[in-house]
């Protein structure tokens, strides 16, 4: 039961996740599992790996995030956000991806989970303006360059991007443009994960 599952995991974090909590990242991953047949929305296929994969790849990042207001960009179907905003009731997650069926699926979790402070867009991220955020959250990137570039208009003054790399080279962290500073690198312990994961946290100096 995947239901199960999921609790066994969360009991290797520090995170608390409320029963209705619980039962709210089930249904997406349900929902997740249902509509990627047809719309092809990521290639993890089994929803058991969707739970270490996509769920607990996407909460353990919580503990660090900083403020009330998140973008997150690339989302996909959803992640990190969608799970970052069922465990956070009182922080609001805009979702941004340039792919009309992933948002049309994003649209869809809001409707049936019910899920008042998501806030998915369709755009091109770079000319995405609408608003600043406390946080600029990215999984999908390729280098922390091109988020940097493609993103730096988006966090407020005291915004903070959170990337999530699988690796973090020390040769990508010394070649970011001088107007960021690098605050913090994180290893993250994501449950029955068999990757390495990092959270790298970064500051626009320029917005001080």
């Amino acid at each position: 039961m995947l239901k199960i599952k999921l609790v066994n995991l969360l009991k290797q974090t520090d995170l608390i996740v409320s029963e209705q909590q619980l039962d709210l990242l089930i249904c997406y991953v349900e929902m997740l599992n249902k509509w990627n047949k047809a719309y092809n929305l990521t290639s993890v296929r089994d929803p058991n790996e969707m739970l270490t994969k996509h769920i607990m790849d996407s909460l353990v990042v919580s503990p660090y995030l900083q403020g009330n207001s998140f973008i997150d960009v690339g989302t996909g179907p959803g992640l990190p956000g969608i799970p970052l905003a069922i465990i956070n009731p009182d922080k609001k997650f805009d979702l941004v991806d340039s792919l009309g069926k992933r948002v049309r699926f994003l649209k869809q979790v809001q409707f049936e989970l019910k899920l008042d402070n998501i806030n998915p867009i369709q755009s091109r991220i770079e000319e995405y303006t609408a608003y600043q955020f406390d946080g600029v959250i990215s999984r999908a990137f390729a280098s922390l360059n091109d988020m940097l570039n493609w993103c730096h208009h988006l966090p407020n003054d005291n915004g903070i991007f959170y990337a999530l790399k699988s690796i973090a080279s020390q040769e990508e962290l010394k070649s970011l443009p001088s107007k960021f500073t690098i605050l913090d690198v994180i290893k993250l312990n994501v449950p029955n994960l068999n990757a390495e994961r990092n959270l790298i946290m970064i500051k626009n100096n320029s917005n001080e």
